[in-house]
């Protein structure tokens, strides 16, 4: 059984005009999104910004009321969950915000941050929750003293660490993690990512990570499903997505994912503009009258793309 399955999520917006305030149209963010993610795996769900990505990992966290569709973890469908159930599914999920600035709160000490978590789901007496605490902090890297300090004291890698040890607090099943480099430099994004590596294999978690970085979604991710306008125009492995991808608009992205080989530069913007020339063919037969995606096609056991 899959940890969790995603079965034609929609998120819509209205959009309201008139002295009424009526509802005239709908922004569709999340239009149809269905995959799965297994036990101990890394799921990339990937693509520009404006795609619907955030808004898809903050409807299965709970923080965003779906308009349609179900969300499955482990078979309960968590729209459905009350009382215990609930409360043990926002402990099996948490989450890994974006920005390492605002996600935690500048007038909490370290300690209380983290232990907000273990608060609100269990009952530790202060010595027992300070000793849990500086050993998540001990975990993520840090020193065991910084449970002491404030969160303008730190870094931006050590900030994210903090959000990272807090959600390891209550031993999670799944981490869904948005854009969690996103606004790191880049020697320090690959000291986070190595260490999400790590406490993976440590802690058998299982990630939906969220990025537009494909540089990143390749390094991290075992599955990935490309969005486009709130729908996957592809679905499958690393190999599938990077070596062989089928859909226009995802060979345009990998096209686009620099070369650092300064040899190979002229070969890879021949390569680009010769894709740019096809997607400009294949546009209009590639998406539906609205612009979208058509629904995925399987092509093999493994691989799925929105073609006609």
């Amino acid at each position: 059984m899959a940890l969790l399955r995603v079965d034609q999520l929609k998120v819509y917006y209205p959009v309201r005009s008139g002295l009424l305030r009526r509802t005239v149209d709908y922004v569709k963010a999340v239009d149809g999104l269905s995959f799965e993610l297994q036990h101990g795996e890394t799921y990339g769900l990937v693509g520009e910004s404006g795609c619907g990505k955030t808004t898809a990992g903050r409807t299965m966290i709970g923080l965003i009321r779906a308009t349609a569709g179900e969300i499955h973890l482990e078979g309960d469908r968590i729209d459905r969950l009350s009382g215990r159930a609930l409360s043990r599914y926002r402990r099996d999920v948490q989450m890994i915000f974006q920005d390492p600035y605002s996600s935690l709160n500048p007038r909490k000490r370290v300690l209380d941050i983290i232990a907000e978590p273990l608060r609100n789901f269990e009952r530790l007496s202060p010595q027992e929750e300070r000793r849990k605490v500086r050993d998540f902090v001990e975990r993520v890297g840090l020193h065991p003293d910084s449970v002491y300090k404030y969160p303008h004291e730190f870094s931006g890698g050590q900030r994210q660490r903090i959000g990272i040890a807090r959600a390891l607090t209550l031993n999670p099943k799944l981490i869904i993690a948005d854009e969690p480099v996103s606004s790191l430099d880049v020697s320090v994004q690959a000291q986070v990512l190595n260490f999400m590596k790590d406490i993976q294999r440590e802690f058998r978690l299982t990630y939906l990570l969220i990025s537009h970085d494909l540089g990143i979604i390749r390094h991290m991710c075992d599955r990935i499903g490309i969005m486009y306008r709130g729908r996957l125009v592809e679905e499958g492995t690393r190999d599938d997505i990077f070596e062989q991808p089928q859909h226009i608009y995802a060979r345009r992205l990998v096209a686009a994912i620099p070369n650092p080989n300064p040899r190979q530069r002229d070969a890879q913007r021949e390569r680009r503009l010769q894709v740019e020339r096809e997607y400009e063919q294949l546009r209009e037969q590639s998406f539906d009258r609205e612009g979208k995606p058509h629904p995925l096609k399987r092509l093999t056991e493994s691989h799925s793309a929105a073609l006609l």
